[in-house]
């Protein structure tokens, strides 16, 4: 039996036999995970103590007044990362129905400090409550017990533990329709990424006594650091491996340190809340990271501190941009780089993306601020495209991005596309939106087009500045017509700055502030006299207009102040392409914002030249804006990154010919003609 079928068996007999059965109509269905996810927990932590049991109550009845040595003699016993205490376990509490509440909370209260955080987190005390409320917590736990949920070392390796859970969260998220952003990753991807990452540093591992770190800093039950071990200790397995992650949802962080105990590994090296506003490993940096950040989240809960931190510039994690606020992937590769080693040793790092990270955000947004941090640092290696129907929730492509702080020297200044997205294989049974898996040999292809050095149909390499360009603003000439007649003059009185006339600012003193609107309401019965006096003509000169109206105002001894007057302007004209070029006082033209247009002009190509090619016999009185410049170089046009991945790996597709597409035509018209006769 496949360690994947082994571990479905469980869980659907967890999910179908437990939760389906007994939670039903007791328990909401969204409330189901408080009770699976913790249950599974400790039902596995009670199976790996189950053996030393009876060690351990002999140590603690020896040792129980040694405060200070009590936790380590009473770990030690157990032979593992933690310990229970109590005279309980979950076998021995159902020899006694009645007191079931009362004995698991003191089955509870026996574990280990460092269990005591996880039973926290899951809120599992609470659970325990309602579910005696409910009068099922003796049920629950008997099936728990049964043989069809062995969850001792010896039956199921932490491999397929792992398994377990993911299924459980799998059927959870189908059962409840979570958002698909809300996912875990499946294994064949995991595994791709952790071979992926060190493909390049197997002589470097290969070192006797190799001391390597990985993070993944939204570890999620921990899938990433558990395969991310075990492919490093294929390569060397006398290496010591340090694992670190963060998770900010609490039953998740409790699973994942749970998971790391049972495992034998350092469970404070887990870290609960946000890496964003809560960062667990301040200062530390790593030789690997791993990780696969959900797609299309929300950032808000830690908007507050990440403008903080943006505003510290280059001090901060983030302070080369922001991403919009629903998406905060770019956040979570800026983290990871400033996790990178600053000296001479080498960091990689693998992160699984949506799509979006590649092009949303024009030039100066965050997003395009991020990618060109990343490229001008020489830091992105590859970009992997792979298959869609990989995942459990969402259909979507995604794409590994693989960075570096140290590239070959081969590599330098250039970034390796892949397009992988064919190698796949359909899956025999769909599970939830996941088709296509991955298979072991399409993994080691994908690895050889990873290590490659040969360009071919599936691997391109691009320089970085490939992917930069430059966003110039051009500008088109303001064509004005002028016109005194009784329906411009009437639009005076939408205008805020002739309105503004016979509004006085002397609000403490009422005489004054009446005063100076009785004033105002004049004047603007003068301007409309004297704009109404005006020849009924119209004028496609500008200056030509400007110089009437300035000559009857100073005729009638009227005194209007620039806003007033612009407004007068503004009211009696009107767009005209026939009109001549409205300049401004030293000559120069006056762009026009409505025929304002951009221009995006790949990064290596005179602006120029292409001004001169591409806009100018299309418009030959358009203008370049050289004020529209980047805020980093000072050159006109704003730089800007992006990936377009399909582009480079586009084929052209024919259109089908004339006669097919008629043929189906008639066969469709055939086939509604026989339904309507039918009817």
């Amino acid at each position: 039996m496949s360690e994947q079928h082994k571990s479905r068996e469980i869980a659907n007999f967890i999910w179908n036999s437990i939760a389906n059965k007994i939670l039903w109509n007791k328990i909401k269905k969204g409330k189901f995970s408080d009770v699976i996810f913790p249950f599974t927990v400790i039902r596995r932590m009670d199976c790996v103590l189950e053996p030393t049991h009876e060690k351990v109550l002999a140590a603690h009845e020896k040792y129980h007044k040694d405060l200070k040595n009590l936790d380590g003699v009473l770990t030690k016993a157990s032979g593992a990362m933690f310990y229970n205490k109590s005279k309980f376990t979950l076998k021995i509490l159902l020899d006694d129905a009645p007191s079931i509440k009362t004995n698991f909370d003191a089955y509870l209260n026996g574990f280990s400090p460092n269990v005591q955080e996880i039973i926290e987190k899951f809120k599992f005390r609470n659970t325990i409550d309602t579910l005696q409320e409910k009068e099922i917590l003796y049920s629950l736990t008997k099936e728990f017990c049964k043989p069809d949920v062995d969850l001792s070392p010896a039956s199921l390796s932490n491999h397929e533990m792992g398994y377990v859970f993911e299924e459980l969260i799998r059927k959870y998220n189908e059962s409840t329709d979570e958002n698909p952003g809300e996912h875990f990753t499946p294994r064949e991807i995991i595994k791709l990424m952790a071979r992926m990452v060190i493909a390049k540093d197997h002589d470097h591992l290969k070192r006797r006594g190799a001391i390597v770190t990985l993070l993944d800093p939204c570890c999620g039950s921990g899938g990433m650091l558990t395969v991310g071990k075990e492919e490093i200790c294929k390569v060397n397995p006398t290496a010591k491996v340090e694992l670190f992650g963060q998770e900010s949802v609490d039953e998740t962080y409790a699973a994942c340190k749970a998971d790391m105990m049972v495992k034998g590994e350092d469970p404070d090296k887990i870290k609960p809340n946000s890496s964003f506003s809560h960062d667990g490993f301040i200062g530390k940096t790593f030789d690997y990271m791993l990780m696969n950040p959900p797609y299309g989240s929300d950032w808000t809960e830690d908007k507050v501190f990440i403008n903080t931190e943006h505003d510290k510039g280059s001090s901060g994690r983030f302070g080369v941009g922001l991403p919009s606020i629903d998406d905060g992937s770019l956040l979570f590769l800026q983290h990871v780089i400033s996790k990178m080693h600053k000296d001479r040793n080498k960091s990689r790092i693998g992160i699984v993306f949506n799509g979006s990270p590649l092009f949303n955000g024009d030039a100066g947004s965050g997003e395009s601020e991020i990618r060109r941090w990343a490229l001008e640092n020489d830091w992105l290696e590859a970009i992997i495209g792979l298959p869609r129907d990989l995942f459990y929730n969402t259909g979507i492509y995604t794409y590994i991005w693989m960075l570096t702080n140290r590239k070959d020297e081969a590599d330098r200044g250039k970034v390796k596309m892949i397009d992988a997205r064919e190698y796949c294989r359909k899956m025999g049974k769909s599970l939830g939106d996941k088709r296509n898996e991955i298979a072991e040999e399409q993994i080691s292809e994908i690895i050889s087009m990873y290590t490659s050095d040969r360009q071919s149909e599936k691997i391109k390499f691009f320089k970085t500045t490939d992917f930069a360009y430059r966003k110039v603003r051009i500008e088109r000439p303001l064509r004005l017509n002028y016109r005194a007649s009784a329906d411009k003059i009437k639009k005076l009185d939408e205008e805020s700055g002739f309105i503004n006339l016979a509004v006085s600012k002397k609000l403490k003193n009422q005489e004054t502030k009446a005063q100076q609107e009785s004033e105002g309401i004049e004047l603007q019965k003068k301007i409309k006299k004297l704009l109404a006096g005006l020849p009924d003509k119209l004028y496609k000169n500008a200056a030509d207009f400007e110089r009437l109206l300035d000559s009857a105002f100073e005729k009638a001894g009227v005194k209007v102040l620039a806003p007033a007057r612009k407004a007068i302007l503004k009211a009696l004209s009107e767009k005209d392409e026939t009109a001549e070029i409205v300049k401004d006082a030293a000559g120069d033209p006056l762009p026009d914002s409505d025929l304002r247009d951009h221009e995006y002009i790949p990064y290596a190509e005179d602006i120029e030249k292409y001004f001169d090619r591409e806009v100018k016999p299309y418009a030959a009185d358009a203008w370049i804006d050289k004020g529209y410049v980047d805020e980093k170089d000072g050159k006109t046009g704003k730089i800007g990154y992006e990936i377009n991945f399909n582009r480079y790996f586009y084929k052209y597709q024919p259109p089908r010919p004339l006669e097919e597409i008629e043929k189906n035509i008639a066969t469709v018209e055939a086939e509604i003609k026989e339904m309507l006769w039918s009817k």
